[in-house]
């Protein structure tokens, strides 16, 4: 039914432009216009030193709820070479901006549930001593290994002069009795291009937009730190099109020897102006 309902949707929305963020894992203050609901797809490709390669992938489902509050569902899935295709789990994210306006700097609070298992290879975030090791397992094994941990992070963003720059701390803690896990993403972006045009445009610089991203472990409340970490940098760019869809590239390089050789990533996106009228209207 759900399906249903979204394809109805899709069919009658109308096209405008995205506003998908420019990152892949750091998130800056913009939150999803009220109403509006953002579909995305966002694989991850890795090339580990020491064991297969895979690919992780998760669905996300961005709604406005208000104008200081944006909701989000991911479903996350993998398939690793010479091993299985497996779904992993689910998650439900949280964002909450305290103040409205533009500020210097723009603080927003974020949680998330996690109900994942141990074969998730997503890479949402990067925390305490994850490492290539945690990948060795097979999916038959790790998938067995339920992991329900409640993430939160502390966003600082701020616009300079069509700048952005963001910084996020996070701290997850697995609800069982395991220490806090820490760490922390970086990113800078800026449109290539500032020009407005009354006409739709799909190659114009102001749709291209391109930065850099860093992000990696901090250890755990007994050893906090970069010792025994995965860090990762590479710069992003995206593409805005027109009609709502956003697609974002972006090759990561690991940066210690705990860490994967490189990471592909790659996502598409659509946005759905005022979905909340368009479900209203069609239950009439």
């Amino acid at each position: 039914m759900l399906a249903l309902v979204l394809l109805l949707v899709l069919a009658t929305a109308r096209p405008l432009v995205a506003a998908e963020g420019p990152y892949f894992l750091t998130y800056d203050h913009h939150l999803e216009d009220p109403g509006d609901l953002e579909v995305s797809f966002s694989p991850v490709f890795g090339f580990p030193r020491t064991v297969s390669r895979f690919a992780g992938a998760s669905t996300e489902f961005e709604y406005g709820a208000s104008r200081w509050w944006t909701t989000e569902f991911y479903l996350d899935g993998q398939t690793t070479w010479r091993d299985a295709t497996v779904f992993t789990g689910f998650r439900w994210e949280n964002r909450f901006r305290p103040l409205q306006g533009e500020h210097w700097i723009n603080p927003v609070l974020y949680v998330e549930f996690e109900n994942i298992n141990g074969a998730d290879k997503s890479l949402l975030e990067v925390v305490g001593h994850d490492t290539e090791e945690d990948f060795v397992a097979p999916a038959g094994l790790a998938r067995v290994v339920k992991e329900r941990e409640i993430e939160t992070k502390l966003i600082l963003s701020s616009d300079f002069k069509r700048w952005n720059i963001s910084e996020n701390f996070i701290a997850e803690k697995n609800l069982t009795n395991v220490p806090w896990e820490f760490g922390y993403t970086m990113g800078v972006s800026r449109p290539l291009g500032f020009a407005a045009s009354p006409l739709a445009c799909n190659f114009c610089r102001k749709n291209f937009s391109v930065g850099a991203e860093l992000y990696g472990g901090l250890g755990d409340r007994y050893e906090f730190g970069f010792h025994r970490t995965s860090q990762y940098a590479g710069p992003l760019m995206t593409w805005a099109l027109s009609n709502g869809t956003t697609f974002k590239f972006s090759p990561m390089f690991g940066m210690t020897r705990d860490s994967h050789r490189a990471l592909l990533r790659f996502s598409v996106s659509y946005e759905i102006e005022r979905f909340d009228r368009r479900v209203q209207w069609l239950f009439r």
